[in-house]
């Protein structure tokens, strides 16, 4: 059989594989002839920035305080005695002069009868003595009695005085005991619990009795740490604050449930020195009290509560405050984006120092002018190219400048 014919099976086998061949390589040809696809150009990422400004803002920083009685006063005995009654009922209201305790007058009375006798006493002696200086001195120009007669008559008056005189400063003392018997209320305000009761023996001004504290007006103390104190010379050398005069400033009492006190307190005191154990400087409000006067029960506030004083009459002109959510943090610190020129991204350290619920006050690190992003962080890096459109988030109304550490006192 001869393989090399044309019409063999061989040979139709080799020409469908060099057609098959030559296909591919026409595909192929033409494949090469196409463009690959080009990358599409990289679009600037969008976020939404907020234009710095300046503004006038109240600074209004809180403390820590405690309420104290107006006038807390002691009621001591002046006389040493046994209590007989007492007058008042306590954890009640008194006023002033009204009767408080009684120690058993008798001995008192006794001692005070006894120094008017003594009294009458040198009075009669006193007149008698006078007498006898009148009748000797005309004797004595007649020579009819001695000089010495004459000198003892003078030297018996005036002892008769100094007797008188001592008789006198008994009964009053006598009579200060007498009256001392009886003690009163000194002020108008609420009593305490009574120490003593009757059938007890009480030492003159050493034994405590009992208090009354004078409830209107009413103390706040107000311990102020002296980072604060040194920050606050700083500012105002620095006229990043204004105030008034010290004794002009206010305070806003907040209770521990959240109510506000209706009324404005007023500086009335601030202490020379630190207190070296602590490093604070003692402060001191005053609140007006129309409820001290009522009932137990009825007052608005008592002595001895913890209260928070928020201090009013600051300012800080030039202002600049941004939202919360634009300020970062980073190991050294907080910072922000800003959008420079060519809208490419910057980080900037900044120090922010009080906040108004949403926004931060910034005392450093921003300008006037210059634009902070806001939204859309997660799409910006230092020195990229980014599309800023107006921030669209709305402000709620500022409110207040809180510390970024609330100020504790003792």
């Amino acid at each position: 059989m001869n393989l090399s014919h044309p019409w063999s099976p061989f040979n139709c086998s080799s020409a469908a594989a060099v057609a098959a061949m030559g296909i591919a390589l026409v595909l192929t040809s033409f494949s090469g002839c196409r463009k690959a696809p080009s990358t599409p150009a990289q679009i600037a990422p969008e976020v939404e920035v907020i234009t710095v400004t300046t503004q006038t803002i109240p600074d209004e920083p809180e403390f820590i305080g405690r309420t104290q009685a107006f006038r807390p006063v002691e009621i001591r005995p002046q006389v040493t005695g046994i209590i007989k009654k007492i007058f008042f009922t306590e954890g009640r209201n008194v006023k002033t002069g009204n009767k408080l305790y009684l120690i058993d007058p008798v001995p008192f009375e006794a001692a005070y009868f006894s120094g008017k006798a003594r009294v009458a006493q040198a009075q009669a002696r006193l007149v008698q003595a006078e007498q006898e200086e009148a009748r000797v001195k005309p004797l004595l120009e007649e020579q009819a009695v001695s000089r010495k007669s004459v000198d003892d008559a003078v030297a018996e008056t005036l002892a008769a005085k100094a007797a008188l005189e001592a008789a006198q400063s008994d009964l009053i003392r006598a009579k200060f005991d007498l009256d001392n018997t009886l003690i009163t209320a000194p002020v108008s305000g609420r009593i305490g619990r009574s120490q003593f009761y009757e059938g007890r023996l009480v030492s003159a001004q050493t034994t405590l009795l009992t208090t009354i504290d004078q409830l209107d007006p009413m103390y706040v103390n107000v311990s102020v740490p002296e980072s604060y104190l040194l920050r606050r010379r700083r500012d105002l050398a620095e006229h990043r604050i204004e105030r008034p005069g010290i004794f002009q400033l206010r305070g806003v009492m907040t209770f521990s449930d959240g109510s506000v006190y209706p009324r404005e307190g007023l500086l009335d005191f601030a202490d020379v020195n630190l207190r070296s154990e602590t490093g604070m400087l003692q402060t001191r409000f005053t609140f007006p009290n129309p409820e001290g006067g009522f009932a137990p029960g009825q007052s608005y506030f008592y002595p001895g509560q913890f209260v928070k004083i928020r201090l009013k009459g600051y300012i800080r002109p030039d202002a600049i405050l941004i939202p919360q959510r634009a300020v970062q943090q980073m190991p050294t610190g907080s910072f922000v984006y800003v959008i420079g020129e060519g809208d490419k991204a910057e980080l900037r350290p900044v120090r922010a120092s009080l906040w108004y619920e949403n926004e931060w006050l910034i005392d450093d690190g921003l300008q006037p002018g210059e634009r902070v992003v806001v939204e859309g962080f997660h799409r910006v890096r230092p020195g990229a190219q980014v599309t800023a459109v107006p921030f669209q988030g709305e402000k709620t109304p500022n409110s207040r400048p809180e510390e970024k550490t609330t100020q504790n006192a003792s």
